[in-house]
């Protein structure tokens, strides 16, 4: 089992880099389109004061959290189909959801620190990863876990679900992946949004203030335009879900079909 771990550990590694790089400006888009607020939070700012090349801004330690972070929800994946009863309809929903909350509670402060190096503008805040450790205290760092890793959970639960359904209906679709992940925001799409306002609380006096997820989920209600307020920036979401989730999920069934191949060929 140790074994399969590790192969799935790093068939999703690879996979997530490729996947998130593909997709970081996007990413950045979505995340401006949360929090409009912000100032110079459109991507034709971000050209016109800091270069195109900072359309990447926060993918390195994007990187360094979304890979351990989707590597570990796979392989967890795996782990716990087989530990669980595979007869139940809702087996890879409910390991989806477990691999999910214990991926997130790994990695969450490089969650908050990608959030900030994203949104501040020729780095007047941080100038890097570190930076942000050294100018936040330790609890400071977790502001939105619990919103985050309830959002995340369900999140990845109902991905897995619905890629599993398409799978048998339609074998072999690259597409697969991009769709269920679509399928699965719409579902948890405004934990992503409160957990997000969360995280910047401090950042910057342009960001409402928020006494918790209850408090923040009421005033976006109010201030914000009605309950449809907490599906602001769903379209870029979608847009940069399918992108790297279609990657993703393409990446890792075609180097499990490679290894399979291998194994049979090295046969004696």
């Amino acid at each position: 089992m140790f074994s399969t771990f590790i192969d799935t550990f790093f068939m999703s590694s690879i996979a997530s880099l490729f996947s998130k790089t593909s997709s970081a400006p996007i990413e950045i888009w979505r995340i401006q389109r949360q929090n409009p607020f912000i100032p110079n939070s459109t991507l034709r700012s971000v050209i016109k004061k800091e270069g195109y090349r900072y359309l990447w801004k926060g993918n390195g330690v994007n990187l360094i959290k979304a890979t351990p972070q989707y590597a570990l929800t796979y392989s967890l994946f795996s782990v716990f189909t087989e530990k669980i009863d595979k007869n139940n309809s809702y087996n890879n929903l409910l390991c989806g959801v477990l691999s999910g909350a214990c991926s997130m509670s790994v990695i969450y402060p490089l969650e908050i620190t990608r959030t900030y190096l994203i949104l501040q503008t020729n780095k007047n805040k941080y100038r890097g990863i570190f930076d942000v450790f050294r100018k936040n205290k330790f609890k400071s760092l977790y502001k939105g876990c619990g919103t985050s890793i309830l959002g995340f959970s369900i999140f990845s639960g109902f991905m897995f679900q619905g890629r599993d359904y398409l799978n048998e209906k339609y074998p072999n679709n690259p597409l697969n992946g991009g769709i269920a992940s679509i399928y699965a925001l719409t579902i948890s799409y405004p934990t992503d949004l409160v957990r997000r306002r969360l995280q910047l609380q401090g950042f910057d006096n342009t960001v409402p203030k928020y006494n918790g997820a209850i408090d923040c989920v009421k005033k976006i209600i109010k201030n914000e335009g009605g309950f449809i307020s907490l599906y602001r920036g769903l379209f870029p979401n979608y847009v940069k879900s399918f992108v790297q989730w279609s990657i993703h999920f393409a990446m890792i069934d075609y180097f499990t079909t490679f290894k399979q191949k291998q194994s049979l060929y090295n046969k004696p």
